[in-house]
């Protein structure tokens, strides 16, 4: 099971000192030690437009947030798909930074020399939309790539080790056994199943005309087909291959080429160093897109929590990022006003159902996909 993350922010006039340090201990008190642990997560004091750009900048944020998600989990199976689902190999790929993501993400720092801090929040939105773009058609384009030389060196594995119906026929047919420059008359190469061989030999000589009588040799055989070569007058050469279709015998396309067989090799060899290096490209790629997209997304995470904590709590800015959720809303559903209460029992309850959508119209709600809080709280795993 992956490890849960989730970002609050609260108020620190909230606490009675409105000390940074006492309200992680308030905070962590809240928080049973086996339900999680409590860690600062700081942000740098941004550039503030305007109420209206903010809204927008919340709104943008939080599509950016789910393009993030999507981006990092499609990094992720690419990652499970070249390392065939080896969870120790994917975990050893799944650095930040060269840091282990759990590692990188409790110890989160703004990255100031990608990210000034002091540029308005739209040109680091802008910036951050773009690195992840790039990250993205980047890991694509290389796993694509992969993925078709890996289907080419399959394809040619598998002429060379699969049955009589698929694999190459050049190392299997000798060349003396085929009429060649003849006006009238031509080799043809059927595969029968093993079952239909004796149907096969009692029949083929009358299923179409002209066949030459007794003139099918076996040419190979594996488990599960016989090869056969048949020969035919030309003039009747496409109704015979029909008929032998009809009867579920497969007739095969082969033109003996001088050194075939040597050119086949060499081709496969070639394939073969093609889909080896680019695996190791694209190993490479997927976990710098790792890196990149899991980075991104905490950078964008950290803008979510800034804005919506300006829109939430104004000015002066002051931020705590943990983890948590059910002991915070029994602690803290006051801040939301009338929008909690309590039963008689003294349960935590919300006033109406349509509060969140209300408030995410207003762009103070989580948006969608996320609940109202009474305080701004956004969880997030990694895949």
């Amino acid at each position: 099971m992956s490890t849960k993350y989730a970002l609050v922010s609260l108020p620190l006039g909230i606490f009675d000192s409105s000390d940074k340090d006492d309200a992680i201990a308030s905070l962590s008190a809240t928080i049973s030690p086996e339900n999680g642990n409590v860690r600062p997560f700081n942000i740098p004091d941004f550039k503030i437009g305007t109420l209206d750009a903010l809204v927008q900048q919340a709104d943008d944020l939080a599509k950016l947030e789910s393009t993030c998600e999507a981006v990092v989990a499609k990094v992720a199976d690419s990652l499970k798909s070249i390392l065939d689902g080896d969870e120790d190999k994917i975990s050893q790929q799944k650095m930040v930074n060269d840091k282990p993501t759990d590692q990188y993400v409790s110890s989160f720092s703004w990255n100031k020399v990608r990210y000034r801090a002091d540029k308005p929040l739209s040109e680091l939105v802008d910036t951050l939309q773009k690195e992840l773009i790039t990250t993205d058609n980047d890991v694509k384009s290389k796993f694509n790539q992969y993925n078709s030389v890996k289907t080419n060196f399959t394809t040619l594995q598998r002429k060379q080790t699969g049955n009589l119906a698929t694999k190459s026929l050049t190392p299997v047919v000798d060349p003396a056994l085929l009429i060649q420059d003849s006006e009238y008359l031509e080799t043809h190469l059927i595969v029968v199943p093993n079952n239909a061989k004796k149907d096969f030999l009692r029949s083929y000589e009358t299923v179409a005309p002209m066949v030459v009588p007794r003139s099918a040799v076996q040419v190979a055989s594996d488990e599960e087909f016989t090869l056969f070569a048949v020969t035919a007058f030309k003039k009747h050469g496409a109704e015979f291959l029909q008929k032998c279709r009809e009867q579920k015998w497969t007739p095969r396309q082969y033109k003996y080429v001088e050194g075939g067989k040597e050119e086949e090799q060499r081709e496969l060899d070639r394939v073969a160093r093609e889909e080896k290096k680019t695996w190791g490209e694209a190993l490479r790629i997927g976990r710098t897109g790792w890196s990149e997209s899991v980075m991104v997304w905490l950078h964008v995470l950290a803008l979510r929590v800034f804005v919506e904590a300006v829109l939430r709590y104004g000015l002066p800015l002051d931020y705590l990022a943990k983890k948590v959720k059910t002991a915070l809303d029994s602690n803290y559903s006051y801040l939301g006003g009338n929008a909690f209460g309590r039963d008689k029992r003294g349960k935590i309850t919300k006033d109406d159902a349509t509060l969140s959508s209300e408030m995410a119209a207003a762009g103070l709600g989580g948006g969608e996909g996320h609940e109202y809080t009474a305080y701004v709280y956004y969880e997030f795993d990694f895949p």
